[in-house]
Formats: structure tokens, sequence, C-alpha cells
């Protein structure tokens, strides 16, 4: 049972260039169609092209058009030669990429595209069209690192704020694991200050009892889903950290 991602949208993986990266990205985006039974959208955004430029006469397209439409039909035969039994359309707009994206977050089951994207800044861990889209989109978002394998995919992680646990996420996390046939690894960072200086008459908190009710929640958490997905192994684990 997989209720909890459950969507009759595309899939939609922003593209920019072919090229063994694209394909990794294009690749993540099928297989997650695929497991879903969801559509693959290829989506190509041409940004800063002249409204006035010249036109081929036969298409009507300017070159960026003819440049941009051109990588995503070939990438859109590249992933249903792939992956025969997803449906694969694709398509070039003008317009910014990480606009574009976000607009079409509304009706996606999920969007994908690579960790850098269109103006990445080298020292952001993400590229700027990838950071916008992640976090502001309205529907599940996979970024795509270079070097991703099968091997890596063999497990899933979720972040858990036993605060204010996100029912949605977890529920996500755990659909995710069963599809993939991934263990999952229930996570929560407790702040630790036991090298911060305590000022006097302060006494520093108990932090293994602090943990042990972080892993006390996230085993309920686990606990309450199991009769959902008997077949997910789970790990619990609570750091210290920020």
């Amino acid at each position: 049972m997989h209720d909890a991602i459950e969507s009759t949208g595309p899939v939609v993986v922003g593209v920019e260039t072919e090229s063994d990266t694209a394909r990794a990205v294009v690749r993540h985006a099928a297989r997650q169609a695929e497991l879903h039974g969801n559509p693959l959208h290829l989506l190509h955004a041409v940004e800063g092209a002249p409204p006035g430029g010249a036109r081929d006469e036969d298409s009507g397209r300017t070159s960026a058009d003819a440049q941009g439409a051109a990588v995503v039909e070939r990438l859109a035969a590249w992933a249903h030669s792939e992956f025969p039994n997803v449906a694969v359309t694709a398509q070039t707009v003008p317009g910014r990429a990480a606009e574009e994206l976000l607009a079409r977050s509304a009706e996606a089951a999920t969007l994908v595209l690579g960790h850098r994207g269109t103006g990445g800044f080298a020292r952001l861990p993400l590229g700027s069209v990838s950071w916008q889209v992640a976090t502001h989109a309205a529907c599940p978002v996979v970024i795509v690192r270079p070097g991703e394998t099968a091997e890596r995919q063999a497990r899933v992680v979720v972040g858990v704020d036993i605060n204010d646990v996100s029912e949605e996420a977890v529920d996500t996390a755990f659909a995710e694991a069963a599809l993939r046939g991934a263990r999952l690894e229930m996570v929560h960072a407790n702040l630790h200050l036991s090298e911060m200086p305590v000022g006097p008459g302060m006494a520093a908190p108990n932090f293994e009892a602090l943990d042990d009710a972080a892993r006390q929640i996230l085993n309920a958490e686990a606990t309450q889903r199991a009769e959902r997905y008997p077949g997910v192994e789970v790990l619990t684990r609570v750091l210290s950290g920020m």
C-alpha cells in the first residue's frame, strides 16, 4: 500500500543539455515514473531568447527553441527506449527554468532535476534553480547529484522533527522505501551543548535522557506504520548536531 504519495500527475524532469549527467537525471525520473505508474514529462526552458529573433520559416521556432527542442526530443526518445512502459512527452518553453518548474509543481507528482541547475553558484550545495525549486515547489522534489548509483539508492533517509512530526514526510519515506525494497533510516538530530560554558547555578541537561526520548518517538512512528509496510527494514538514529 503506497497511498501516501499516489498521484496521477506526471513526473516532470528539468533538462538543460544532452550529456551523461542529463541522462542520469532523466533515468532517475523515468525510474520514479515507472515505480509509481506515472507518465514522464521532459521540460526545457529557453531563457532570454529575443522575442523577435530569427525564426525557421517551416517550424516558426527560433534557433534557441530549435536547439532546446532537439535536446528534449532526443532525451525523450532515449528515455522511452530505456523504459518502454513509461509514457514519455517532451516540451520546450520560453522562460526561466525555476519559474517554469514551480508552475508545473501544482499538478506534477514529482519534480526531478540536477543538483546544480541553470545559473548555479559554485559555493552553494545546490544550484540556484534546484534551491528555488526544492524550497518552493508544491510537490515532492528529487535532486539528483553526480555519481548517483543503484547502490546508493538502496536506502531512504527521512529527517524527523520530534517536536512537530511531519506525517506526510514519514509516510512518503516509508512508501518510497517499500517501492524500492530499500532500508529506511529515520534520523533526528539533538543539539548537545555539553561543550559550551555553563553559568553559575546552571546545570547541563541530561543529554542521554533527551536522546532516549527522541529515540522512543522515532520508534513509535515506525511502529505505527509496521502493519502497512511489513517489508520495510527500519533503522532509527539520534545524532548530535544542529
